[in-house]
């Protein structure tokens, strides 16, 4: 079985960080706000679990509504008075790029902190989550001068033309699946476009987020106010989407609080949200497909890295009937052959589940799942061989014989879980694809060029992939259909939520 991460690239590389983080989640970690570090209001503190071994990493401090009214007022100021606003497009560049060099140059802090925070492994925090951080900022910065305005060829002695401005004070409210990568999705097109932002990481996974403020505060790049960070409760993200001196708020998450936003937003000040939220995600395989183990080992993968812990994960593989069988063992080979241990450890294949809670409700699916008369093909349990037993591992689990109306087909598992099912034609593949409230993304592997087309067009998705699931670049949206969200990350599709349109008219 290929891995799809060298683990052996970075073997060594974390033991230094590792002493560093140590020291470094001693103190608890405050609120950053107007440019300086403070204490919260509230006074409270939030532990943070390693999901390893369940022992507290750290500290964070949780705000109150007064340190959200606080935030609001340095970033209304700061975009509004400060220096901000006239900083010339290629000076917002610059400063971006700096950013993106500055996350290489603390790689394996950021690495270790996101894995000792979220449970993933070190390989998968290190060359996916940090690098593409990096990576965000500075295809971003080579978008500050390149999204502008337009003429607009109207009727009479007129000039009309398009400006495109910043939105103002920007509500980023990130999960905890991918902390920091999650982050730059939001910041990089934020601070691009000009604007202002609260900054706001899930309390389970808080401290990348924090390291990533530290190391632009140290740096010294942008004006007081531009940046501020509010750590706490989910709670706390309400007082932001509330608050009417918030412009635009931008959320990554379950689809149940992207709801309860929306009606923050429209109970306030109508503030456009942006809403990147669940997912169900088909993955078809047809018994035509160009190379069947190319298909299995992707589909595999594509769920069970990061364990699953993915909203755009294939949780649903639809396997035509005459491969069905096949494709079930094979599967269940990988599952059984993965190791569940330490993030740190290089021969770990699956790290824990980002918290004690999220793990009991994976397990909770897998009740179901069994309860409802679906096949337990491999897995199905916590995993607490060896040093496991203090964490929160479960092994990769498959069901077969899965009806697409069982509560394990139907809800986002967000776990290391895949349900397969079978059909018998095109047409009952597309049915059982689209029978869902979701429409993140969709995947299919056939040779039948037509098929694929014709497939592609009638399945209900953001995003679908033909012969390879999950392929992502930032010039390509990413975001979805239905109660999957509002809006799109990436490319410009990012800079539009982060801008607002004046049409502006002159006689002559």
């Amino acid at each position: 079985m290929t891995k799809l991460n060298e683990k052996t690239l970075f073997k060594g590389m974390e033991q230094p960080a590792l002493l560093w983080a140590k020291e470094w989640l001693k103190e608890p970690k405050k609120l950053y706000i107007n440019g300086k570090w403070k204490e919260s209001s509230s006074g409270e503190l939030i532990d943070s679990i390693n999901p390893a071994n369940g022992e507290i990493n750290g500290q964070i401090q949780s705000a109150a509504k007064q340190d959200i009214d606080e935030s609001v007022a340095s970033a209304r100021h700061a975009f509004d008075h400060g220096p901000w606003p006239s900083v010339t497009r290629k000076e917002r560049a610059r400063i971006l790029r700096e950013i993106s060099s500055l996350i290489k140059k603390h790689q394996a802090e950021l690495a270790t902190l996101e894995s000792l925070d979220n449970g993933k492994l070190y390989t998968e925090s290190y060359h996916d989550d940090v690098q593409e951080a990096s990576d965000l900022f500075e295809y971003y910065a080579g978008w500050t001068d390149k999204y502008y305005g337009e003429n607009n060829p109207v009727e009479g002695d007129f000039v009309s033309y398009t400006t495109r401005d910043p939105i103002g004070v920007c509500g980023q409210i990130v999960p905890f699946n991918f902390p920091i990568d999650m982050a730059a999705w939001k910041l990089a097109p934020a601070l691009a476009m000009g604007n202002t932002v609260i900054l706001k990481p899930s309390s389970t996974t808080s401290f990348s987020a924090i390291r990533l403020v530290e190391i632009i505060d140290e740096a010294n790049i942008l004006p007081p106010g531009v940046l501020n960070l509010i750590l706490g409760k989910g709670s706390i993200g309400s007082h932001i989407s509330r608050h009417m001196g918030v412009d635009k708020v931008s959320f990554t998450g379950s689809t149940g609080v992207g709801k309860q936003l929306v009606h923050d937003s429209a109970d306030s000040n109508l503030k456009p949200v942006t809403l990147e939220l669940g997912g169900k995600s088909p993955n078809i395989i047809f018994s035509d497909a160009p190379d069947l183990d190319a298909a299995i080992e992707r589909s595999f993968y594509g769920l069970f890295t990061h364990k699953g812990e993915k909203c755009s994960a294939p949780t649903r593989l639809l396997v035509q009937r005459d491969i069905y069988e096949q494709v079930v063992d094979k599967l269940a080979d990988y599952a059984n052959s993965y190791k569940c241990g330490s993030p740190f450890d290089p021969d770990s294949d699956q790290g824990a589940q980002a918290s004690e809670s999220h793990m009991q409700s994976i397990l909770h699916y897998i009740e179901s799942g069994i309860r409802e008369g679906a096949t337990l093909a491999a897995g199905g349990e916590r995993d607490m061989s060896g040093d496991n037993k203090h964490g929160y591992f479960i092994r990769p689990t498959i069901f077969a014989d899965v009806d697409n109306k069982m509560t394990i087909a139907q809800e986002e598992i967000f776990g290391p879980v895949l349900c397969v099912i079978p059909f018998d034609t095109e047409d009952e593949a597309v049915q059982i694809a689209n029978d869902t409230i979701y429409g993140l993304a969709a995947g299919l592997w056939t040779k039948d060029v037509s098929r694929a087309n014709r497939v592609a067009k009638k399945l209900e998705a953001g995003m679908v992939f033909i012969n390879k699931y999950g392929c992502y670049d930032f010039a390509s949206p990413f975001g979805g259909w239905k109660q999957s969200g509002w809006g799109k990350e990436y490319a410009i599709h990012s800079l539009q939520s982060y801008t607002k349109i004046k049409a502006i008219w002159m006689a002559y």
